[in-house]
């Protein structure tokens, strides 16, 4: 998910507190990023600054990383903690979750744990609730660096194991980690991820200004996602370059995404496109850009074939455009009736959608109308809502008292 600068918010020094916390939390906050938060750590974002100012009664140590950014620092009841080296690798990952985390949480005489990425300290009894966002990694290995597999592969099955209690973002994650790693149902609570206030449908001269910026003047399908092999945008391409050369209309393809997976698969895609000149790669957009660039599509084409949640779907369904989603994993479950399917794996019939969606006004229109009444759903104030439910059962499951 492409996010912007963080916005300047209201910092405090932590001033002593009036009365003892009732509890004090620990927060990894590792992906707490200044200026290049992704998925995960736009979640934690999005759900700890709503957490910690509704609960003043509890401290929150939030466990850095690397030196970090005081907006991330939330209110009076942040006591943050940095805790070198910035972990970045496999190797560096074992240092800090099975050495240095569990001296650092017994030092700090920590009550319980979150960890928005699922990376717990095995060595260490404290309480713990870990949010797993999908197992990608178990279904599709060949998509990651051999020492990133080896370590999800190796250290998530126990993570599950060991956590206190689980979260994650859809009910088609919580089958998966259920059956995959032996964990009841009953002891993962699902937590949807939230949709910006920013996404909103575009008047129409907001959509004529975002056809002329990303489309050249002409209409266009937007796919958001980072070039990763699992979002599929390989096949897209090939897709769409099929569906020009079968049905000749006047359309574009707008990518917004990083570029740093641009692997062998996309390289043999692209070479082997005869309408280059049709598609638009536009790296990163802050979420200013990307509003206007997502609400000005004709629709979104997210043909990922594994997807723990899908946010840029939520994003394209509260800007009233239309989606092309792969009918698999989450995004059935989070489109609902509010998408047009296709199957992933088969190029033809994504060109096929493609041309239906470009050729079928009346059916964008009902997309678009089920889209913004689905979308109302996924909040980020249900999501801190919703996290800190699972904290509370966590708890109680711990003999905690969280109150």
């Amino acid at each position: 998910m492409m996010v912007p600068p963080l916005p300047r918010i209201a910092t405090f020094a932590t001033p002593p507190h009036p009365v003892p916390f009732l509890m004090r939390i620990a927060v990894n906050t590792r992906l707490l990023l200044a200026d290049k938060l992704e998925g995960i750590g736009w979640f934690a974002h999005e759900t700890l600054q709503r957490i910690v100012r509704a609960h003043p009664e509890h401290e929150f140590l939030f466990l850095f990383d690397r030196a970090y950014d005081e907006r991330f620092i939330y209110a009076p009841n942040v006591t943050p903690v940095v805790m070198g080296p910035p972990t970045r690798h496999p190797l560096l990952y074992r240092l800090w979750f099975d050495w240095l985390l569990p001296r650092r949480l017994k030092s700090l005489k920590a009550d319980a744990f979150i960890s928005p990425d699922g990376y717990l300290a095995l060595h260490s009894s404290v309480p713990t609730l870990a949010v797993m966002h999908d197992l990608n990694f178990e279904h599709h290995p060949e998509d990651l660096p051999t020492a990133y597999r080896n370590f999800y592969r190796s250290y998530f099955p126990r993570f599950a194991r060991h956590a206190t209690r689980l979260a994650t973002v859809s009910e088609f994650s919580r089958r998966d980690i259920a059956q995959r790693y032996g964990v009841e149902e009953g002891r993962i609570d699902v937590v949807y991820n939230g949709v910006g206030e920013l996404f909103t449908p575009l008047d129409s001269a907001e959509r004529e200004g975002a056809k002329s910026q990303f489309g050249q003047g002409s209409p266009y399908f937007i796919c958001v996602g980072s070039l990763h092999p699992r979002k599929n945008i390989a096949r897209l391409l090939q897709a769409f370059d099929h569906m020009l050369e079968h049905h000749p209309v006047e359309v574009r393809l707008v990518v917004v995404g990083e570029s740093f997976w641009w692997d062998a698969r996309m390289k043999t895609s692209w070479e082997g496109m005869r309408h280059k000149d049709r598609v638009t790669f536009t790296g990163r957009l802050g979420q200013q850009d990307l509003r206007k660039a997502m609400g000005g599509a004709m629709a979104l084409t997210f043909v990922s074939y594994f997807e723990g949640f899908g946010i840029p779907v939520a994003e394209a369904m509260k800007c009233g455009v239309p989606v092309v989603a792969a009918e698999t994993t989450s995004l059935p479950e989070v489109a609902g009736d509010a998408a047009l399917y296709c199957d992933p794996f088969s190029v033809t019939d994504i060109a096929k959608c493609l041309y239906t969606m470009h050729s079928d006004e009346v059916l964008r229109t009902q997309l678009s109308t089920r889209g913004l009444k689905r979308a109302t759903r996924y909040t980020w104030d249900n999501a801190a809502h919703d996290l800190w439910q699972s904290f509370g059962r966590m708890c109680r499951d711990a003999g905690l008292d969280v109150r």
